[in-house]
């Protein structure tokens, strides 16, 4: 069951939700599905991830970009455990990877996911490139990589109640993963209890044929949507809600002057775009 979220674009919801419970799973997950054709995509830098600054468009999101601002959600890994690159505004701030797992915003707003190099790569019209390990999903089924069992290949994680680094990481815990599907749209998933391949079949599920994983651990998985009141209003905390309600983080944190990680901004297309 698809439940409408965010504010209308052109009179049309253009972002939907459900939740699901993984395979061999007992947690909900969420995933959004946000249409591309109403949605233009812009990539937030941060001071921490990727560092490099100062840049443009960073925390906080400016009220001009709030008043067209839809839905956002968190990018990946800090650089040095990304294994890959990272390019926005103009600027290569690590340097991109072949092969890696690659979320890619053009300048007209449009966003894929592909392996750098094959599926995705630099053209004149490329304004951010976003990488992040290698891809969770290719060709509309779980990668090797995923369904592999040496699941720390895709990120060290919290233990079950700590995330001291004197605790063992557990297996299960909050991941989550952006994809297209074959007809362009792009599908966003989180939980709280998954592995990769539970991340990466849950995409599957939702029509998925390229995906990667993003950030992952207790701290910092968010999508967030914006349903402020008129056309025009003010995207803002009080006016956003949580994909999950279990996420540490809320709507709120990309209009916060100290959030130091990049994310990703979802916005009307017949607005200016943030």
């Amino acid at each position: 069951m698809w439940r409408p979220a965010g504010r209308r674009v052109e009179g049309t919801k253009a972002v939907y939700e459900t939740a699901l419970i993984p395979p061999s799973g007992s947690q909900p997950a969420g995933i959004a599905w946000m249409d591309t054709s109403l949605l233009s995509a812009r990539l937030y830098s941060g001071s921490e991830s990727p560092g490099g600054g100062p840049h443009r468009y960073t925390a906080p999101v400016q009220p001009a970009s709030a008043r067209s601002l839809v839905a956002a959600f968190n990018g990946g890994f800090i650089m040095n455990v990304a294994k890959g690159g990272y390019y926005t505004e103009g600027r290569i701030i690590d340097p991109l990877r072949a092969g890696a797992a690659s979320l890619v915003v053009y300048a007209d707003g449009s966003i894929n996911v592909g392996a750098w190099g094959r599926d995705v790569r630099m053209t004149p019209r490329v304004v951010a490139v976003r990488q992040n390990l290698v891809l969770l999903v290719a060709g509309g089924r779980p990668t090797a990589p995923a369904a592999s069992a040496d699941w720390q290949e895709w990120g060290a994680t919290c233990g079950a109640s700590s995330c001291a680094s004197s605790v063992p990481g557990i297996e299960h815990q909050w991941r989550s993963a952006v994809g297209v599907t074959a007809n362009g749209a792009l599908v966003y998933a989180q939980g709280s209890a998954l592995d990769p391949l539970q991340l990466a079949s849950l995409l599957v599920r939702a029509g998925v044929v390229r995906a990667m994983q993003l950030d992952i651990n207790p701290d910092w998985p968010i999508f967030a949507t914006y349903d402020p009141a008129g056309d025009n209003g003010l995207a803002s905390a009080s006016a956003g809600r949580k994909l999950l309600a279990g996420t540490v983080r809320g709507p709120g944190i990309f209009f916060e002057a100290w959030w130091a990680r990049d994310f990703i901004t979802m916005s009307a297309r017949h607005a200016t775009s943030g």
